[in-house]
């Protein structure tokens, strides 16, 4: 998007656990107070703490983990539970890899992504990722994949449009499977 229209776009990226929500534990068992997520055994916050991690250095350093993340999963088709995925988008993004792991291994992390997503859940109401949160009182997912480039921008304003200025649109959705034609 910053490419298509050279405006720099400011994104407040927040941790939202879908393991959570998709949880087959009593609603009271908060995934990341358990001890296998504490001591690192099992992986379901892997991209979350990293992503957190990276955030300790920067709101660049962030960015550029982030977008090397999101390629890796999106584009090709990485497993974000895997350790050396994180470690490689760290690599790409620039970030100082001792910090890095430093700062992922901090089971702290697993309380900032317990206060955000139980923010996300009990204030806007997010039940999936990406949720866009505008303001107060305008949070609203959308799925969708990626655009072709000449589509990009425009898809961008009608959408951020859509979403942070028409409380009155509660839903639109296409049926699937399957999309349409040619999309996927």
């Amino acid at each position: 998007m910053e490419e298509a229209t050279g405006e720099k776009i400011k994104v407040d990226w927040q941790p939202f656990s879908l393991a959570q929500v998709n949880s087959d534990k009593e609603s009271d068992v908060k995934l990341w107070e358990q001890p296998e997520m504490i001591d690192g055994t099992d992986k379901t916050f892997l991209a979350h703490m990293s992503g957190l991690a990276a955030k300790r250095q920067g709101e660049d350093a962030f960015r550029s983990f982030f977008m090397a993340l999101l390629r890796a999963r999106h584009e090709d088709k990485k497993d974000l539970l895997d350790p050396a995925v994180m470690e490689e988008a760290a690599v790409t993004a620039g970030l100082d890899m001792a910090r890095f792991r430093e700062d992922a291994a901090d089971p702290e992390l697993l309380k900032d992504i317990g206060e955000s997503h139980t923010i996300a859940v009990e204030q806007h109401g997010a039940f999936g990722v990406p949720t866009f949160v505008f303001g107060e009182d305008k949070a609203t997912f959308l799925k969708m994949f990626i655009p072709p480039d000449e589509q990009a921008a425009e898809i961008y304003e009608t959408m951020t449009k859509a979403m942070s200025e028409f409380a009155h649109v509660g839903e639109f959705k296409r049926p699937q499977p399957p999309w349409p034609h040619g999309v996927i």
